[in-house]
């Protein structure tokens, strides 16, 4: 009976999706998929045919309900590549939102490999979800792997951090963490630096309430202002490639790190300054 369910689900979104999308989805997802086996997934769990089932309603957020915007998409190179973005907006919409534009607005459609919080996969059904539309547990090991093959992984350094952080300091980076650049020049990959605008008013948070996320086991627990998402518009910029060779010493992967986080943050600020209204 569940499997009938899920069966029919997924034929209907399906259906949403080719509507939505229009002829140019099957081209573009073919284009786009990594190296599948005989069952249609890659080593992690990837599979083409749910990123189809969950294209239309992601598309429709996209498209319809964010109205998304985007800027630079002709700066994301074929190949390996690392995109550094700002995080924000409490749930990860903003990874969605540069998922889609990477996969039907770019020049090259390219499938991107998301990052993700080793917590997240503990919640219910959370695993599953995340190894098929392409995301991975955060390690060093999985994105060295996912880098050697070839892909494009969309990483927010802010982490917990940045997505929770209180409207108070709504585009104010959080401090970067350290991994990606390490990665980044051991495996000599290009970093596009990504700036988001319209995550952070989509559901602003009024503080983090500490004691009741530890309580609960959780990084953070933010209390929201808005019981739904608001439908601010995004608009999502994406910078030159940046190359970094070598480093000495961890002083020196910080200042190139800073480097990234301070190009990200000025993006931000030339996006905000650019922007008419939160809403349109």
């Amino acid at each position: 009976m569940i499997d009938s369910l899920i069966g029919s689900l997924g034929t209907k979104l399906n259906r949403l999706a080719r509507s939505a999308c229009g002829p140019q989805v099957e081209e573009r997802l073919r284009r786009a998929a990594p190296s599948l086996n005989e069952f249609g997934v890659d080593p992690f769990g990837f599979s083409i045919d749910f990123v189809r089932q969950i294209l239309g309603p992601l598309l429709w957020l996209y498209r319809r309900y964010f109205r998304t915007e985007t800027f630079g998409l002709e700066n994301l190179p074929a190949g390996r590549v690392l995109l550094v973005a700002n995080h924000s907006g409490q749930v990860p919409i903003d990874a969605g939102m540069i998922a889609v534009a990477t996969l039907m607005d770019a020049p090259r459609p390219r499938a991107l490999r998301g990052m993700t919080e080793k917590w997240i996969p503990t919640l219910p059904f959370a695993s599953i979800v995340m190894s098929r539309s392409g995301m991975v547990v955060g390690t060093p090991q999985n994105c060295r792997r996912l880098l050697d093959a070839g892909e494009a992984i969309m990483v927010f350094p802010e982490g917990v951090r940045g997505i929770t952080k209180p409207w108070s300091q709504r585009y104010q980076l959080q401090p970067f963490g350290h991994g990606f650049m390490r990665l980044a020049i051991e495996t000599d990959t290009p970093i596009v630096p990504v700036a988001v605008v319209g995550g952070e008013e989509q559901m602003p948070s009024l503080a983090d309430l500490k004691p009741l996320a530890r309580l609960l086991g959780m990084p953070a627990f933010p209390l929201i202002a808005s019981p739904v998402v608001l439908p601010s518009r995004y608009r999502l910029y994406f910078g030159e490639p940046m190359r970094f060779h070598s480093f000495s010493d961890d002083e020196q992967l910080g200042r190139h790190v800073e480097v990234v986080r301070s190009r990200v943050q000025a993006m931000l600020r030339e996006g905000l300054r650019r922007r008419r209204h939160i809403f349109w």
